[in-house]
């Protein structure tokens, strides 16, 4: 074990100079808001695909589902088409039209979109866009460096009060200095990371249970509803579980973190490369998870806390180098989407309302002077956040995850494929997406009916089209 943590903390250690390396390398180029928030719309198909399917995924990818898997199941596989699905909405019917119209309008962020789409002269949209993003994007930061606490108590035992903090100073660091496109370089990288550590220790896993056939066994043994359709589950709770977990991909329209991403792309060419560069990662990623979570239940039987499967299953089952390189996948997991949601809410704070409301006539580099320093007092908030309670990364994500889809994702499709949008529809959609999503979860609904995504998401494409049929506000 002492040579197994050493090795780990050395190739941590090499990986997180590689970071702050790429953030130092591009230092230089951020010095506008265009070049600080969207790299000056020059990304390419593999930056672009990976990084905004690496920033999407994030740490429920790598210990939420095969942890999900480890306690559900195969019937678990039902969210993998839920999540290719929001693949799909995003590359076909969004990708290429937002990259269009956002360099037309020359919106650099999604309150931008709005503000310029709808013409709204009062800022209502950009200020509501703004309080929707900065909220849900405080407690999704929280939740993926609660995953960096977790992750660090699995393989060295160090308590969460000290690794959260030193995970957060790297993240911090890198962004600070880049900007968006250190963020979509180092996504770049954690993305592959990410990719081969769970193909690999998937693959390893399965061996050592005798291939599938003996995996079959050896699993059915030891629960016999594990490889089951519905989990053991009754039908009526089984199709409550799918519906949720197939609106899991509802939530991809509206998340800004993924659709700057779109923004950031050179040209055409770029998306529809990318379209099968996102759908080959994501499909590779979340069944080598769920293969990971099912060998899992013979290979670690009686696990406390399922999330911590993937840290130990590297430990266990490769040689101390080979697990410590793989064992960076989670790192580069959590890393990826922090960076990603840090970037996007300094944006809504430095450019959507300092610049843009109270300072319309700032200088570019006092802008992305207080980008900066919004990236900084950001990262700290969420790291005392993440420290005051330890939340169950899968489900914690989820909820941040559809109060963005919620409130963000039928208003993005209804402007990309309707003129007839008003800003009352616009006001109306995105409160009600909001509210339905922070109501359906306080009230139990979330674990007693369904998951809150789809009847959010439904709620609000639902007050968008009975809103837009009034006159809009003056």
């Amino acid at each position: 074990m002492t040579e197994f943590s050493g090795t780990t903390a050395i190739v941590f250690f090499i990986y997180v100079l590689v970071m702050l390396g790429i953030g130092w390398r591009f230092s230089g180029s951020a010095q506008t808001s265009e070049g600080f928030f969207l790299a000056d719309r020059s990304f390419k198909a593999w930056v672009t695909a990976i990084g905004s399917t690496a920033s999407s995924e994030s740490a429920w990818a790598v210990l939420g589902t095969a942890g999900m898997a480890y306690k559900d199941g195969l019937s678990v596989l039902w969210f993998l088409p839920g999540c290719l699905l929001g693949y799909v909405l995003n590359w076909f019917f969004i990708a290429e039209r937002l990259r269009k119209i956002s360099r037309e309008a020359n919106a650099i962020t999604l309150p931008d979109y709005f503000q310029s789409y709808f013409k709204d002269s009062t800022h209502t949209l950009r200020i509501l866009s703004v309080v929707i993003i900065f909220t849900c994007m405080m407690a999704y930061i929280a939740a993926q460096l609660t995953a960096i606490g977790k992750t660090f108590d699995a393989i060295f035992g160090i308590p969460h009060i000290l690794s959260i903090p030193v995970g957060g100073a790297v993240i911090i660091g890198y962004t600070m200095t880049g900007g968006f496109r250190a963020v979509a370089w180092t996504d770049f990288v954690q993305g592959i990371i990410m990719a081969c550590g769970l193909v690999l220790l998937s693959f390893v896993a399965l061996n050592a249970l005798g291939g599938f056939s003996g995996m079959i066994q050896k699993v059915n043994a030891v629960d016999p509803v594990a490889l089951t359709w519905m989990g053991g589950k009754t039908t009526s709770a089984f199709l409550g579980t799918v519906v949720g977990l197939l609106g899991i991909g509802l939530g991809y329209p509206g998340q800004p973190h993924v659709l700057n991403r779109y923004m950031a792309a050179k040209d055409a060419r770029t998306i529809r490369l990318g379209v099968w560069i996102a759908l080959g990662w994501g499909l590779t990623m979340y069944s080598s998870a769920i293969l990971l979570g099912i060998c899992g239940k013979v290979l670690f039987p009686d696990l406390s806390d399922a999330e911590h499967l993937f840290p130990l299953a590297a430990q266990s089952l490769l040689p101390a180098v080979l697990a410590a390189i793989v064992l960076t996948g989670v790192l580069a997991a959590i890393m990826s989407t922090v960076s990603a949601q840090i970037i996007v809410a300094t944006s809504t704070m430095a450019h959507d309302v300092y610049a843009k409301i109270f300072n319309r006539k700032a200088d570019p580099k006092a802008i992305v002077r207080i980008s900066r320093a919004t990236v900084l007092i950001l990262g700290i908030g969420s790291c005392l956040m993440a420290l005051g309670e330890t939340h169950v990364i899968f489900w914690f994500v989820l909820f941040a995850w559809s109060g963005l889809g919620a409130s963000f994702g039928p208003l993005m499709l209804w402007t990309l494929y309707s003129k007839k949008v008003t800003r009352e529809g616009a006001i109306a959609g995105m409160t009600t997406g909001f509210l339905v999503t922070l109501i359906w979860k306080i009230t139990g609904l979330s674990e007693s009916v369904i998951y809150e995504l789809p009847p959010a998401f439904l709620l609000s494409a639902l007050a968008i089209w009975l809103f837009n049929r009034r006159q809009p506000l003056s």
